[in-house]
C-alpha cells in the first residue's frame, strides 16, 4: 500500500515553513482507492515567489482548514502505507514538523522516487519531476500545484513498478521497514534537528557523550559528520545512537551555557579593530602586537562587520565615545534580549563592574526587581577574554536592552 503525496509550503525559512497545499492518493498496487486534496491556511505570509510559482495566493488560502483540522485525516490515509514522494525528503520533513507543533510523532516508512527514477530511467537530462514526465510522456496538468504533482508521482511510481524486474521497490519498502542500515539510521536521528544555534550531543547506547560542539546550524553539522569520510569522525559514525541538542541563542548566551556546562573550548580570535589616523581599520594581529586592538574577531568577515556598522553611527567615530560604550568595569545592569526560542527572554547580571550571572524566562513572567532575577539567575564566575570580547561586540551593536531594576 502507497501513500502517494505532494506538499506544497509558503517559502518560509528552513524549518519555519507551513503548507499551503497538500494532496495524497493511496494507491493499493492497482488502482487509487482514496484521495485527499486540499488547500491549507498557513496562518502565516506566503512569499512573493510561492504566490508567483504555485498560483496559490493568500485570499485563496484565507478560508481553508488549518493544518490541525485536517491533521487526522492525513493520519487516516497514511496508516499502514509507504509514503512516496518525488524528493521525499521535503514532504515528509513538512509532515513531520507541522505534526510536531501539535505535538505529535509521525513516523512511516518512506519511498523516494527519484533515486529510482534515475536507476530505472537512466541518462535522462534532467530528473526534476515537470522535466522527466515531459520526457517519458506523463501528462503533468497542473506543475506545482500539491494535485498535479502527486498525480504525476503516482503515474511515474506504477511506470517504476513496471520496469523495477528485479523488485527493488519492494525491496527496499522490506529494507525501510525491517532492516536497520547506516542511511535509515542517518534520516532517524537527523531529520527532526533545527537548523539553528546550539549546543549538539553525540551520545552512544548507554548515553554517554561520544561528541559535542556549539555549532551555528544544528542539523548541517550532523549531516555533516555522518557524510564525512575524516578519521575523527569515523568512531562517532559507528557508536552514536542517540542526538540531543540544546538551543543558545547568540553567541554571548551560547559562550555563558557552554562555561556552566565545562564544555569551554579555546577559541581563536586573529583579527583586531584598530583605530590609525583617525579611521577604524581591521587587521590581523598576534599576542605581540602593539598596540593591542580595540575589539577581536574570530575572522577578517567578522571584523568588516563591525566596521561596517560603525561606519553608520557617527557618536562612535570618535574613539573616546567607542571606548566609552564597549567598556565593563562600571557596569551595574541587566542586560535582556530575546531567548532561545519563542517566548523566552535571556538576562545578564552585572554587579560594580562584573557579570553575576545569567537566566531565563518567559515572557509571561513579571520580573520586575533585581531580587526575583537573582531567584533565577545561574552564577558565573569568572569571564574568559573570548567572552569579555563577545560582550563588548554585543554593546557595540546594541544586542541586548540595558535597564537597572530596583532591588525589590
Amino acid at each position: 500500500m502507497y501513500s502517494i503525496v505532494d506538499i506544497e509550503s509558503n517559502g518560509g525559512p528552513y524549518r519555519k515553513e507551513n503548507i499551503i497545499e497538500i494532496a495524497i492518493y493511496r494507491y493499493d498496487g492497482h488502482e487509487v482507492v482514496d484521495q485527499f486534496i486540499s488547500l491549507v491556511n498557513p496562518e502565516s505570509d506566503i512569499t512573493s515567489f510561492v504566490q508567483k510559482l504555485t498560483g496559490i495566493s493568500p485570499n485563496m488560502v484565507k478560508t481553508a482548514p488549518k493544518f490541525h483540522e485536517i491533521a487526522k485525516r492525513i493520519i487516516e490515509i497514511t496508516q499502514n502505507s509507504t509514503l512516496v514522494g518525488h524528493n521525499i525528503e521535503f514532504d515528509y520533513r513538512m509532515l513531520r514538523q507541522s505534526f510536531k507543533r501539535l505535538g505529535y510523532d509521525f513516523k512511516i516508512n518512506t519511498l523516494d522516487t527519484i533515486p529510482l527514477a534515475k536507476k530505472l530511467i537512466p541518462e535522462e537530462k534532467s530528473y526534476s519531476l515537470s522535466k522527466l514526465c515531459k520526457s517519458i510522456g506523463i501528462p503533468l496538468s497542473e506543475a506545482h500545484r500539491a494535485s498535479g504533482d502527486a498525480r504525476a508521482t503516482l503515474d511515474l511510481l506504477k511506470l517504476l513498478i513496471t520496469k523495477d524486474k528485479d523488485h527493488e521497490i519492494i525491496q527496499s519498502q522490506f529494507e525501510e521497514s525491517k532492516a536497520i542500515n547506516y542511511t535509515n539510521k542517518i534520516k532517524e536521528l537527523t531529520e527532526d534537528l533545527p537548523a539553528d544555534k546550539g549546543i549538539i550531543y553525540f551520545q552512544n547506547k548507554d548515553g554517554k557523550i561520544i561528541f559535542h560542539d556549539l555549532v551555528d546550524n544544528i542539523y548541517k553539522v550532523a549531516k555533516k559528520v555522518f557524510n564525512s569520510n575524516a578519521k575523527k569522525y569515523k568512531a562517532i559514525q559507528q557508536n552514536v545512537e542517540q542526538i540531543n541538542y540544546e538551543l543558545t541563542g547568540n553567541e554571548v548566551i551560547a559562550q555563558l551555557i557552554m562555561k556552566t556546562k565545562n564544555l569551554s573550548k579555546v577559541q581563536k580570535l586573529g583579527f583586531g579593530l584598530f583605530y590609525q589616523n583617525g579611521k577604524y581599520n581591521v587587521e590581523k594581529f598576534t599576542k605581540e602586537s602593539e598596540p593591542q586592538p580595540i575589539l577581536k574577531f574570530k575572522s577578517y568577515t567578522q571584523g568588516l562587520k563591525a566596521l561596517s556598522f560603525l561606519k553608520h553611527q557617527e557618536d562612535l567615530q570618535d574613539l573616546v565615545n567607542l571606548t566609552q560604550k564597549i567598556n565593563l568595569k562600571t557596569r551595574n545592569e541587566i542586560w535582556t534580549s530575546s531567548g532561545r526560542q519563542l517566548g523566552e527572554k535571556v538576562f545578564i547580571v552585572f554587579e560594580k563592574g562584573k557579570l553575576k550571572g545569567f537566566g531565563f524566562y518567559e515572557l509571561y513572567h513579571q520580573i520586575k526587581t533585581l531580587d526575583k532575577i537573582k531567584k533565577l539567575m545561574i552564577p558565573v564566575s569568572s569571564v574568559s577574554p573570548y567572552l569579555k570580547n563577545e560582550l563588548q561586540l554585543s554593546l557595540l551593536r546594541g544586542d541586548f536592552e540595558i535597564q537597572v531594576l530596583p532591588e525589590k
